[in-house]
Formats: C-alpha cells, sequence, structure tokens
C-alpha cells in the first residue's frame, strides 16, 4: 500500500495524509448519495467510518446507488457497502449500523464529521440536533431533479435555515447524484484535512436550460 495515496500526498503532504487516519466520520444513508461518498471517502486514508442505514437495496435504486448490482436486491445497503469499501482499501476501519440514525445516537458515538446522504428533512434536523450535542459538524446534501443544495452546518440552526415538510420529492438522474456527493466529499475532505473551508453557507447548485451550471450561496441564520 506504500503507493495508495501517492496522488493526495502530492497534493497536500505525507503528515496531512497521516492525520488522516486518526479521523472519524460517519455517513448517515447508504443511498444515493451515501454510495458515492463511501466509495470516495473509504479510500482516501480516513481511518474509522461509520455506516448508518436501516433499508435493504431495491431494483429501482440501482441506477443510481453505485455500490449495488442486481444480485444484492433485498441486502442490507450499510453492509454490503462496507463490504465494499474494505475491498478497495483494508486499512479503513468500516462499522456498519443496520438500523436508523437514532439507533445510532442512542450509542453515543462522537466523530469528527456527520455527512447528510438522507431523502428526507427531519432526519437532517436529528442529524443537525446530534451534532450540535457533539460539537461536530454536519454537511446536510440534498438532491431533486437537476439541482442540489449543500451546507456544512457548524453554528447555524438547521431547522432555522430550511422549511421542514414531508413534501413528496420528484425525479432524479444518476448524474446529479454523483455530482453533489462528490461536491459533499471535497467539502469532507478539505475540512478533515485542515484546508479552509466556509461553513454555515448554503450553495444551491442547478444547470440552466442550456445544461450550464449556476450557483447561488446563502449565509445560514444563527
Amino acid at each position: 500500500m506504500q503507493n495508495y495515496f501517492l496522488r493526495q500526498i502530492a497534493l497536500w503532504g505525507e503528515q496531512t495524509q497521516k492525520n488522516l487516519k486518526y479521523k472519524s466520520i460517519a455517513i448517515v444513508g447508504c443511498g444515493g448519495l451515501g454510495s458515492n461518498l463511501g466509495l470516495i471517502l473509504g479510500s482516501s486514508g480516513i481511518g474509522k467510518i461509520y455506516l448508518v442505514d436501516f433499508d435493504l437495496v431495491s431494483i429501482h435504486n440501482l441506477h443510481r446507488q453505485v455500490a449495488f448490482k442486481i444480485e444484492d436486491v433485498g441486502k442490507p445497503k450499510a453492509k454490503l457497502l462496507a463490504k465494499l469499501i474494505k475491498s478497495r482499501y483494508s486499512e479503513v476501519e468500516i462499522i456498519p449500523i443496520i438500523g436508523s440514525f437514532d439507533q445510532f445516537c442512542a450509542q453515543n458515538i462522537e466523530v469528527d464529521i456527520i455527512l447528510d446522504a438522507t431523502d428526507n428533512l427531519p432526519s437532517r434536523e436529528k442529524i443537525d440536533n446530534y451534532a450540535k450535542k457533539i460539537n461536530k459538524p454536519w454537511i446536510y446534501t440534498s438532491v431533486e431533479a437537476w439541482h442540489g443544495q449543500l451546507c456544512l452546518f457548524e453554528k447555524a440552526s438547521f431547522a432555522s435555515s430550511i422549511s421542514i415538510s414531508d413534501q413528496k420529492p420528484k425525479g432524479m438522474t444518476a448524474p446529479i447524484v454523483a455530482f453533489m456527493a462528490a461536491y459533499e466529499a471535497t467539502m469532507a475532505l478539505r475540512y478533515l484535512a485542515g484546508i479552509k473551508v466556509k461553513t454555515d453557507v448554503l450553495n444551491y447548485l442547478s444547470f440552466d436550460k442550456n445544461g450550464q451550471l449556476m450557483i447561488k450561496s446563502y449565509k445560514m441564520p444563527y
């Protein structure tokens, strides 16, 4: 594994790379966003990763949940994703929690950052509450149609910033899911590596009718 992180070391040096093995994260949700996050960050050198998901693979998941295959339908997402990550980088410690985020919280586990890969706003409010409890940041990410939102919450209140509703989401395509997951992974890795990131700023990304990327940013209230 000597040359595994060669390109990352060229970017930020050996010490930063060594420091990553002492970092821990939780990915909440192992679907479209979570699959991509797990594969990207699981091969980055982070020491410990918790995967939290109670769900099983369904056939309609496969077009955007890149960690799973047709023969995986009906099996636990967290367990499958953990096995795949481990096969790509054996030194990472992967802890799959096949259960709800409430069950994760009940264990009083502290991590350096929590990554939202859920698909509903009430769950994200729970993540915000837990992150505030352990005094750690978390990254909110949502995807719908051809647009997405992301915010690295540190001090701002999620419930005060974003309207909580149970509105049924519109459809989505695999590329926008991968796009937003890559953005979330980049923010998380920069934070863990000690590289500057803006916190408490909601970034809204969308594509216009010509397919051009547009980004708008909004400061979140405390």
